[in-house]
Order: C-alpha cells, then sequence, then structure tokens
C-alpha cells in the first residue's frame, strides 16, 4: 500500500465531513461530504456515519480520522465535547472494525496542526510553533523542530487569575458573555501572553473560526513571538488526518 490516496475524515460537533486526499501534496480529490453529528455522539453511532461517508466514496483504500478528544495509540482517553461511553474505546479497531479498512485516528487539533505545517504557513518552520484552534473551545497544538508533541490540552490549562482560559476566552465564551470585540481581544491576549511565557514559540498560528475576523482582534495582541492567521480553513482535518496517516505508515508494514 502507497498510502498517497487516502480519505480524511474529521468528526467535528456539529458535523462529520470527509474527501479524498493526495496526502502528498494536500489536494482534495473530491469534493467534500458532510453529514450531522449525530446525537448522543455514541461510538456506535458515529461509526454509522463514518460508514456512510465511506459508502458515498466507495472507498477501498484507507481512513485518516480527525477526533475532538486525546487519543493515545488509537485509544480514546477523553470526553469533553462528545458522549462519555467514548473514553477507552480503540477508535481505530471500532472504525476498522465497521468499515473493513485501515484507519488511523488522532486528535482533531493535531491533525489541523499537521496540515498547516505541511502545506500552511508552518511549512518549513523548524523552531517551536504553536497553532491554537480557536472556536467554541480552544485546540492547541505545540511543534518542536517540525516535530509534533502530540494531544496537548492548553485549552484547559488555569491561568493566573483562576480561570480556565477555554471558558475565558473561547469564541463560545465572547458570545457567553457579550463582549465586543475590544474586550474579547484583551482576554485573549492574557491567554496568548501565557502561552508565550510557558513555551517561547517562535510562530503562533491561529485557526479555528476566529482566524476569518482577524482585523477584529489582531491590534489587540501584543506579543514577542509572531503571530499569522492559518491558510488550511475548514479542510484542515481532513488534510491533517490523511498526512497524519501518511506520516506514521511505517507503524501499518
Amino acid at each position: 500500500m502507497k498510502f498517497r490516496k487516502i480519505l480524511g475524515i474529521d468528526f467535528g460537533g456539529s458535523g462529520i465531513k470527509g474527501a479524498p486526499v493526495d496526502a502528498k501534496t494536500g489536494e482534495l480529490l473530491g469534493e467534500r461530504y458532510r453529514i450531522p453529528t449525530p446525537e448522543p455522539a455514541t461510538p456506535d453511532s458515529v461509526a454509522k456515519i463514518i460508514k456512510l461517508i465511506v459508502d458515498h466514496f466507495k472507498w477501498k483504500g484507507p481512513i485518516g480520522l480527525a477526533f475532538p478528544a486525546v487519543v493515545q495509540n488509537g485509544i480514546v482517553k477523553t470526553a469533553s465535547n462528545i458522549d462519555k461511553s467514548w473514553i477507552g474505546i480503540n477508535a481505530d479497531e471500532l472504525i476498522t472494525k465497521k468499515t473493513n479498512l485501515l484507519t488511523y485516528v488522532l486528535n482533531d487539533a493535531d491533525a489541523a496542526g499537521m496540515a498547516e505545517m505541511k502545506f500552511g504557513v508552518g511549512k518549513g518552520k523548524k523552531g517551536s510553533v504553536l497553532l491554537l484552534t480557536v472556536g467554541t473551545g480552544i485546540g492547541t497544538v505545540l511543534f518542536s523542530k517540525g516535530k509534533l508533541v502530540p494531544n496537548t490540552e492548553l485549552g484547559h490549562i488555569t491561568l493566573k487569575s483562576g480561570a480556565e482560559a477555554e471558558e475565558f476566552t473561547s469564541d463560545a465564551a465572547r458570545k457567553r458573555d457579550n463582549l465586543d470585540w475590544d474586550s474579547w481581544a484583551k482576554r485573549f491576549n492574557i491567554y496568548l501572553q501565557e502561552m508565550e511565557q510557558l513555551f517561547w514559540p517562535e510562530l503562533i498560528i491561529i485557526g479555528g473560526g476566529i482566524s476569518k475576523k482577524k482585523e477584529r482582534f489582531i491590534g489587540h495582541i501584543k506579543l514577542n513571538s509572531k503571530i499569522v492567521m492559518a491558510e488550511t480553513k475548514n479542510e484542515a482535518g481532513i488534510i491533517g488526518a490523511a498526512v497524519a496517516l501518511r506520516a506514521n505508515r511505517d507503524k501499518f508494514k
């Protein structure tokens, strides 16, 4: 198996979407297909949706799956935004059994980061790079010398103020607290400054829905690190899941 054409799937809170990907170039080989995420998003219900996506593309090759939780060696370890019944499930084995296709599962933020480092603004960067996906929550990805540090959960750190970062400065927090953009940006800057003091990244990449509104907040961000917006956007999870499988293909020989 050459592990170049891979079905990338991104399991999100509102939708599960997929498309075939050329994992060497990052090009989508077909139009994205999306199905609403089931409620509750149990292992069985999600596996059925993934099978529908596989059938839609008449797919016979490997699958890369971006998953909204900490995943270690295919096993789901957390369930902040999915059904608690996922904890302890070997997602690799579950989806492989459901589809009869080789499947590689990784954290969704890690997948987005791998796409951005391979094909986006992180391409060629060998120093310390921190990527943040800011939307309903805050996903975090850390790279050192081009290598992924998997499953970082820096959106859940406690800030010096005592607040949890995600509760304080996600886009959901902005809407919940009815903040104008200036007020929210000041909160975001507090979080970014703490990240900078902890990790001293040479580059910070902002992804997620908030990255589309750069002009609303960027003027309030005061950092030593260079800060840029992500380029891979809505396809990041799909592309990154495929890239991750290809990068780990030696495990499947």
